[in-house]
């Protein structure tokens, strides 16, 4: 059994904040600091000769946990660079629609205004009714506002501001149906959800290793099938991009840069399937259900979802200064977890991982009382 010893994580602090930016296992990070030592203690054969085959042993082997064949896969710094390679490539015109969600990251948002802006398209926001209902209802409610204008869905796996998952296999099927490119935010999805890139059946997707996979900060992957690689450009044209260069390279190499991150996700992947990482996903869930149900009953709120979540959940809290409440847990009760608004009414956060126990929740749930009481 995993504890708060296994990380590195301040013993001071209740961290129920795992969503943003992740944390590290003791043992993968120090596989990635012997990375770095690698690389510094003779750069230019790291570099230069071995950097080709470590990255295609890396490489096969998130392919595999991820069922995809190798050359559908290039590393990533985050989401946020992976969608927007994806993004920039589009070759969108005026009049062009992108459909997407009300519950997008703000990231994300950015650049598809920022795409739209470009190339004179619109953005059209499905509004997702909360609390949510059925798959069968989500799914019928966004395809209503496409268009034959619709060029391309931009779109979250688990959302960021509400934690909800969102039945991204069944959007990408009937896309494709209608000749719609798919392009998924998978930023919370790998090591949360088990995740097959085949089934999910994306055009693109784009996932991060260091958070829910619990890799060194700075690794994701963008995902592409074979039939889109010709459109898909680098953000940055180097070293690998030439006439005759495939989708690996063209992406791969693009001068000095560190690579341990991504040559440590595979001690990643093998960390949480050594530690039976289905069952701690299990145990996070319980969590994560038991403090929505002690916060909506205390508050009397309803929650955002009955089970759409995984080990993050969104709770509703009632009219609050959202900033002082944070402010407050941090400061007095020494809990990392964000609370903000969402849709103009205010919410916690949570995330639980491997190292949190039910005292962290019930800590959470007694300080809330405090404060809004």
């Amino acid at each position: 059994m995993l504890t708060r010893n296994d990380f590195l994580i301040r013993d001071d602090l209740v961290f129920l904040n795992h969503g943003s930016f992740g944390a590290c296992p003791k043992p993968v990070f120090e596989r990635y600091q012997a990375w770095q030592l690698e690389l510094e203690r003779q750069p230019v054969d790291f570099l230069l000769r071995r950097r080709p085959e470590l990255m295609r042993a890396a490489t096969a082997q998130i392919a595999s946990y991820l069922n995809v064949p190798p050359p559908e896969l290039v590393f990533a710094a985050n989401v946020t660079v992976g969608l927007n390679t994806a993004a920039r490539s589009l070759r969108l015109q005026a009049g062009d629609e992108i459909l997407t969600t009300s519950h997008e990251y703000g990231a994300v948002n950015r650049m598809m205004e920022f795409a739209a802006a470009q190339s004179g398209a619109s953005i059209v926001r499905h509004s997702i009714r909360l609390p949510y209902g059925s798959d069968d209802a989500f799914v019928d409610a966004f395809f209503a506002d496409a268009t034959e204008n619709t060029k391309v869905i931009v779109m979250s796996h688990i959302t960021s501001p509400t934690a909800l998952i969102l039945p991204v296999e069944r959007i990408c099927r009937r896309a494709r149906k209608l000749g719609i490119l798919t392009l998924i935010d998978g930023a919370h999805a790998p090591g949360q959800l088990p995740l097959d890139l085949q089934e999910t059946a994306a055009d693109m997707y784009s996932g991060n290793f260091h958070k829910w996979l619990c890799a060194p900060k700075g690794a994701a992957f963008l995902h592409v099938r074979q039939e889109h690689h010709e459109m898909i450009d680098p953000l940055v044209i180097s070293h690998g991009w030439r006439a005759d260069a495939d989708f690996n390279e063209r992406h791969e190499w693009q001068g000095t840069r560190d690579i341990s991150a991504y040559l440590t996700v595979p001690t990643a992947i093998d960390y949480q399937q050594k530690h039976h990482w289905r069952q701690i996903r299990a145990d996070c869930h319980a969590l994560a259900r038991w403090t929505q149900a002690q916060l909506c009953d205390r508050f009397g709120l309803e929650p955002l979802s009955a089970d759409r979540f995984s080990q993050m959940v969104t709770v509703p809290l009632p009219e609050c200064d959202a900033a002082a409440v944070q402010k407050r847990l941090y400061a007095e009760f020494k809990i990392e977890v964000p609370v903000g608004r969402f849709e103009g009414d205010c919410g916690i956060r949570v995330s639980f991982q491997a190292y949190n126990t039910m005292d962290d929740a019930r800590t959470l749930v007694r300080a809330l009382q405090t404060i809004l009481d």
